[in-house]
């Protein structure tokens, strides 16, 4: 298993349009991954319901988990978009 930390960097948070580029990018990967805020459960990082649950607002840390072939790489790929300011992204 592999697992990664971010720091949710859109203004907004995991919320709105944010929450919709990363769960497309998580679909995209076709490896389950899950992600979570400090002490709270693992959620389905796929899920747009789950991603606005977690509550996520900028300089919030998560942590990220995938298994499976590829799922480093994944992760890297993940962690970089969140740490990528999603709200202005074009």
């Amino acid at each position: 298993m592999a697992e990664r930390q971010a720091t949710i960097a859109s203004s907004s948070g995991l919320h709105a349009r944010p929450a919709k580029l990363f769960v497309q990018a998580v679909q995209e990967k076709k490896i389950p991954v899950t992600i979570a805020v400090e002490g709270g459960p693992d959620l389905n990082a796929g899920s747009i319901l789950s991603l606005m649950g977690l509550g996520a607002s900028n300089g919030t840390v998560v942590t990220l988990k995938a298994e499976g072939e590829g799922s480093e790489q994944a992760l890297d790929e993940l962690v970089a978009l969140l740490e990528t300011d999603l709200d202005a992204v074009e």
